[in-house]
This record gives structure tokens, sequence and C-alpha cells, in this order.
């Protein structure tokens, strides 16, 4: 009996691996098995088609919270299609952004959980766009966070979507939003006018971490949008961007290091320059105390694990050193394998071009430094120029975004976690 059961099962395996080589020999031809008709066999396609979802926003001034937004929209489908909104758009419903589009457009390719991208993508889904979504990109669902989209004259920019089922929530990163970021740099400008006398290096700490202390006491900070920051950094979230994978044991392994705040395009093209000059891109962010040393008192913007963690998204990065050291060393070079040392010609510091005292005489004297050419000519300077300069515009736009902050704040919920 137990003789007759092993060959039935030996005989049984055959006419199933035969059965599966025949279906994978017949399917490579676009053609259905053999006894399986036509229509069956397209219904059959068409569950294996991959789910695509579409996620749209302005990615003014991108930052990891946008990227985890990205990061949650991809997890529901098998392909993600993010919609970067225009210019026109976003002065008509939120006021000027501080990143153009061509800008917003390299930093949203450059997250590595996006696989295509819309240009000037409008700001409400409409029921054309909707449409063309579905018909022309192929679309199954449209995804926004938990926060509400409210258009100038109150309606929900994603209603369309929603009546018509094809709307999926995912959770808000909280503690980190544009207006946020632009309220930091606001209340760096008011608080160095108001007295050059203040304990810079505790308002710097204040800064980097959202906190004002005329907010917390009601006063003027509130107004201009900047609150006690909400980011609570967790092990979790670093597992989630990362690649969790080391280089191989003959990878050709390239170090940048840097402060990489208010992480811009400046930042991901060179970047992306240096990822292809080898086969594993180790990136080195630095310290708060040491940018504040280094770059000035009301440096940085962003923390460290903000900054890290809009490292971290980038397709180009494959491993993040957090809180790197501001000299490479021999130890350093050996204990991660680096093949190659580099650092662009576009930088907050010239540090880099010294006789002395430069952080890089390691691996300069090791031959195993290289300067290069960075594509673009932006700094963090230069985006907080931009603000600085347009100031009032950018108030106003905060002034108008608080108060939905706020409310979103105050009333949340719990929603599943992400």
């Amino acid at each position: 009996m137990n003789k007759i059961s092993s060959t039935s099962l030996i005989g049984g395996a055959v006419v199933v691996a035969m059965a599966v080589g025949l279906y994978l020999g017949v399917a490579k031809r676009g053609l259905p098995p053999e006894g399986l008709g036509m229509g069956l066999w397209r219904k059959i396609k068409r569950k294996k088609k991959p789910l695509r979802v579409y996620m749209d926003g302005c990615f003014d001034m991108m930052h990891y919270g946008h990227c985890n937004a990205l990061r949650q929209a991809r997890a529901v489908g098998d392909q993600l299609v993010v919609g970067v909104v225009s210019d026109a758009e976003i002065i008509a419903n939120k006021g000027p952004p501080v990143t153009p589009m061509h800008e917003r457009m390299i930093m949203v390719k450059a997250v590595k959980w996006v696989d295509e991208v819309i240009s000037d993508a409008p700001y409400a889904i409409t029921e054309d766009f909707m449409k063309k979504l579905f018909d022309e990109y192929k679309m199954d669902y449209i995804i926004h966070g938990d926060d509400p989209c409210v258009l100038p004259d109150g309606t929900d920019a994603y209603a369309v979507a929603k009546k018509a089922g094809r709307f999926k929530q995912i959770k808000r990163t909280e503690g980190i939003s544009s207006t946020d970021i632009v309220g930091r740099m606001l209340l760096c400008v008011r608080e160095r006018s108001v007295s050059d006398s203040h304990n810079h290096s505790s308002l710097q700490r204040q800064f980097s971490h959202g906190h004002s202390q005329k907010f917390e006491d009601g006063g003027s900070g509130s107004r201009s949008g900047t609150r006690v920051s909400h980011f609570l950094p967790t092990s979790r979230r670093i597992v989630q961007f990362s690649n969790r994978k080391g280089p191989g044991p003959n990878a050709h392994i390239v170090y940048i290091d840097g402060a990489f705040d208010l992480f811009h395009a400046g930042h991901v093209e060179i970047l992306r320059v240096a990822r292809e000059l080898g086969d594993f891109l180790l990136v080195g962010t630095h310290n708060d105390q040491t940018i504040s040393a280094k770059r000035g008192t009301h440096r940085p913007i962003m923390n460290l694990h903000e900054r890290s963690l809009s490292v971290l998204a980038c397709r180009y990065v494959d491993e993040v050193i957090i809180g790197a050291p501001w000299e490479v060393s021999k130890d350093m070079i050996t204990t991660f394998n680096i093949s190659l040392v580099v650092h662009g010609t576009v930088a907050e510091s010239s540090d880099f071009q010294k006789e002395k005292d430069n952080p890089y005489d390691v691996p300069i004297s090791m031959g195993i430094f290289k300067v290069l050419e960075s594509p673009l000519d932006i700094t963090t300077t230069t985006i907080i120029k931009r603000i600085v300069a347009n100031h009032k515009a950018y108030q106003k736009r905060n002034a108008k975004k608080v108060a939905s902050e706020k409310r979103y704040y105050d009333n949340k919920t719990y929603v599943t976690s992400d």
C-alpha cells in the first residue's frame, strides 16, 4: 500500500512538473495552455496585471515626510506613479513655491520608491484628470495622507476620487511639513533680528528641533506657523528607509559626506554623480554640533535624524553613517573598505581645498580623493536666501497653513500603522 502511494505521489509530481513547464512555455508566447479557453486565459492574465497607484503633491522643499508618504503609497501597489503639481497651481492654491518645478522633479524622481513621474499635475483631482489617470495611465487607486487637503473654496481636493471608490488613505508622517521648515527659517531671521545677545548655541538647538519659546508661550511664533516639532525618530523608521543590504565582497565603495541640510536638488545630483563612480555609495551625515560649529549657530535647520532619513530615501544612496566624523581617518577607510572619497565643487565651505587642517588629508595622501564637478549650483544657503528674499509672501502662506496644521494635531485619530 505504501509502495503504491509513493508511486502515485512521484507520478503526480512528474505530471504537475510537466504541466507547469508546458504552462510556462506557452504563457511566454502569449497563448493559453491547451484546454484553456482564450476568455478564461485573458482573465487570468488580467489578474496578474500589476496594481498601479497614483499619488500627487507639491513636494516643495521635499523632506523625509514626503518620502515616507511615497514609501507607504508604493506598499499599497506594485507600481507608484507620482504627479508633481505645477508652479502655477501651487501659487493659485497655496502661495509661491520655494523650489521651482525642475528642482522638484529631480527630487521626486530620486526617491527610491517612485516608478514613474507626471509633471505639471493639477492640484485637485478633477473628473477629466481622473479619467486620464484610469484610461491613459492605467491607475487602479489614488492615494493621499489622512490629513485634509482643502481647496481655496473649502472643498476636498480628492472628493471625486473618493466618490468613485478609487481612493485609499495612508498615515501622515508626523513632526514634519514644508510649512514647519519654512517656519523654522522665518523664526531664525526674526530671532536674529531681535537681539544679537541671544544664547545662539541654545537657540540653534531649539531651531533644528522646531522649538520656539514665543510659540510655546502663545506669542508671535504661532503666527508664522512655527510650532514645537512632533518628530519622534524610531529604529523602525530607519529600518523602513534602509536598503537592508551591504556591499559585495569586491565592491568599489565610494564615500561622500556633508550636512545634507534642507536636502535639495543639488544634493541629489552630486549623489547621483558619486554613485556612478562605484558599486556602493556610502554617505556620512555630520551631527548637529559639528555643523553648528562649522556653519554657524543657526545651523542646521533640520536635525541629524531628519537629515539622515532624507538621504536614506535617495535611490543613489546605499548606506548612511549617521553622525559621521568631520575628518576621514585611515581607520574609517579601513573599517568601511572605502575605495574612493569624493566631494563636490559646490559646497557651503572650502575646507576640502585647504592645505592645512583639511578633513580629507588622509584620503588625499592615499591617492583616493577626488573632487567632482557639481551638476547644480545650489546649496542650503541658496534655499534659505530664497525664503529670506520673499519672506513676507512665505509668512502669509504659512499663516494660512498653520490653522489646518493645528486642527490636524488637535483632532487627529489613530490610523493603521505605517
